[in-house]
């Protein structure tokens, strides 16, 4: 619980926000993927590229509800349909695009190779099941990474209804923290039952959705209470610097160094959620600190812009590099990065900003 005796307080009324820039969130989303990006070009013992993927998912969690609320206040109703509406036209063309693509480019390069039925879970957003049952086989390489895509789907089929609820019951935003933490709380158990009593395999917890929303959820319950963009927050400075922020920074180091598997498929998850949680509230209050103001950099800030298109088209890429540069991996990688951003701006021009001015005409 957050509290004065923490350092946070906040003021029961809301401030008036805008939201078209929040301070460090495009760093934080450029953090994200390049941290996927240099674990999956061969770093991955020393760079966390799981965290990377936490990271994107607490953050979809804490702008999605953000959005939310502010919906709510404005309007006193949320349009489920626009909800979904806006998330169709942000992420499935991006998606549909690079998969046709890497389909396409297999079938070419690698005929024999792809099977209908594990790209068509792709397709129907269901890969992330289809790989803890079946495995990748038959998918197009590179595209392996579409199972996070298919955890936050499934989200956003649900979650703009557990909001609309508790909107319309009136419950008290602590009271709806409280609610998705206790959610998070059974995930959390249910990942232990999982481990410890049926010894399932690592694919089960890291890769289910009903073992992974929560790392969504913690960003959630972060944007009903507490949240740093629409809340006015009183913060003391100095707490945070000298306790507050250190202990969360130690506390994802130790996720990350202490390696046992079943902590690592169980309390991992929870325990960087409940980091990122303070986290997130320092970098967008304190984002003058000179440890935040990197992530407000222009180039942190264009590659977070592109951050989407980018995860989407790396894995791809990198696969060609590690081929075609086998015998020089730090060239190879740093071709594959330059050319992951070259096709993610590419996209972002012709893709995603066309759909975002559809998604204006449509719904603003």
């Amino acid at each position: 619980m957050l509290s004065d005796g923490v350092g946070l307080s906040a003021r029961a009324d809301s401030a008036p926000v805008s939201l078209r820039h929040i301070p460090s969130l495009d760093g934080i989303r450029a953090l994200s993927v390049l941290l996927v990006f240099f674990a999956h070009a061969g770093l991955d013992r020393v760079v966390p590229g799981g965290l990377g993927v936490t990271i994107f998912f607490f953050l979809s969690g804490y702008l999605i509800t953000t959005l939310l609320r502010v919906e709510y206040q404005k309007n006193l109703r949320i349009s489920v349909r626009h909800f979904w509406l806006r998330r169709v036209l942000r992420i499935m063309p991006p998606f549909y695009a690079v998969l046709c693509a890497t389909v396409v480019a297999t079938s070419m390069f690698s005929p024999g190779t792809l099977k209908s039925i594990p790209v068509l879970a792709q397709f129907l957003i269901f890969t992330n099941y289809w790989a803890i049952w079946y495995g990748s086989t038959g998918q197009p390489a590179g595209t392996g990474i579409f199972w996070s895509l298919a955890v936050e789907e499934h989200f956003y089929l649900v979650f703009p209804w557990l909001y609309i609820g508790m909107r319309k019951l009136d419950v008290a935003p602590f009271r709806q923290a409280l609610l998705l933490w206790g959610i998070c709380a059974v995930i959390l158990i249910w990942r232990c039952i999982l481990v410890i009593h049926f010894h399932s395999p690592v694919d089960r917890t890291y890769l289910a959705t009903d073992t992974r929303v929560d790392s969504i959820l913690f960003g959630c319950a972060l944007a009903v209470w507490r949240n740093p963009v629409v809340d006015r927050l009183t913060l003391n400075p100095r707490m945070w610097k000298i306790a507050i922020l250190p202990s969360a920074c130690l506390l994802l180091i130790f996720c990350l160094i202490y390696r046992l598997d079943a902590f690592r498929e169980t309390f991992r998850y929870t325990l960087q959620g409940i980091a990122l949680n303070f986290m997130f509230i320092a970098a967008i209050q304190f984002k003058d600190w000179k440890v935040f103001r990197f992530l407000n950099t222009r180039a942190m800030a264009f590659l977070g812009v592109l951050s989407y298109s980018l995860y989407l088209v790396h894995f791809p890429i990198l696969n060609v590099t590690k081929v075609t540069f086998s015998d020089y991996p730090i060239a190879g990688a740093a071709l594959a990065l330059a050319a992951s951003v070259g096709v993610a701006w590419l996209m972002y021009m012709v893709i995603e900003k066309p759909c975002a001015r559809l998604r204006r005409r449509l719904i603003d």
